[in-house]
């Protein structure tokens, strides 16, 4: 067993890491924003933006990797334009796991926001507005602090989320290993070659790094809702 290990490479775990926490970094940036303008705007509007930033929950992961492809490929005007412009390459790159992950994994922390911020009492913030205190401040110290373990459970998911991505990663980042090869990848990859011992090796680090991830969630959530609902 300890001959297995040293043998082992060990950078889809690194790789996956990597992109799981930068990926939830960019959909903790974007997702609470986007889920507190979603709850000022209210009406069709709003119904419309929900529907764009939960739809890659429901596409097929390829598809997502597609239409990222479209957008980043060099062959295409914005792909051209960030090569030509500035240098930068998205396909192939570890840049191309963080965004594929972060687009699918978004929605999970935007619904879970958009539930926290919901479940907050509005007579709250209409005494903050009635004292006097401005809107930023009204979402530093009265909103979030409020909605701040479903934000961190929507944050714990989105990670868990990131950590499993697959066929969008696959299409936009490949599998290089070293580079782009996460854990997902090199599944998929040594069971193409028959060796599943690695695959089941790999499999087990997912499971309990999931489980740990579940199970953390689970405890944040019940430390900061004891005793405000019934057992059955």
């Amino acid at each position: 067993m300890m001959d297995f290990l040293l043998s082992l490479d060990w950078s889809p775990l690194f790789i996956t890491l990597r992109s799981g926490i930068l990926a939830t970094a960019v959909c903790f940036i974007l997702g609470i924003p986007a889920a507190a303008a979603v709850m000022r705007l209210g009406g069709k509007k709003a119904a419309v933006i929900d529907g764009l930033f939960t739809l890659p929950m429901i596409l097929p992961p390829t598809a997502a990797g597609f239409l990222l492809l479209l957008v980043f490929s060099r062959r295409r005007p914005f792909g051209m334009f960030l090569h030509d412009r500035f240098g930068i390459q998205i396909v192939q790159t570890p840049a191309a796991c963080v965004i594929a992950a972060s687009v699918i994994a978004l929605p999970l922390m935007y619904r879970n926001a958009r539930a926290a911020f919901e479940l907050i009492d509005p007579d709250l913030i209409h005494a903050a507005r009635t004292l006097g205190m401005r809107e930023g401040e009204i979402f530093r110290k009265i909103i979030l602090p409020n909605a701040g373990p479903g934000l961190f459970s929507g944050a714990i998911l989105t990670f868990a989320r990131s950590m499993g991505e697959y066929g969008a990663t696959s299409m936009l980042a490949g599998n290089i290993a070293g580079r782009t090869g996460t854990i997902a990848q090199r599944i998929a990859m040594v069971l193409q070659d028959g060796d599943y011992g690695t695959a089941g090796f790999w499999v087990v680090v997912v499971l309990i790094l999931g489980f740990v991830l579940m199970t953390a969630a689970g405890a944040v959530y019940g430390h900061f809702h004891k005793g405000k609902g019934k057992r059955w």
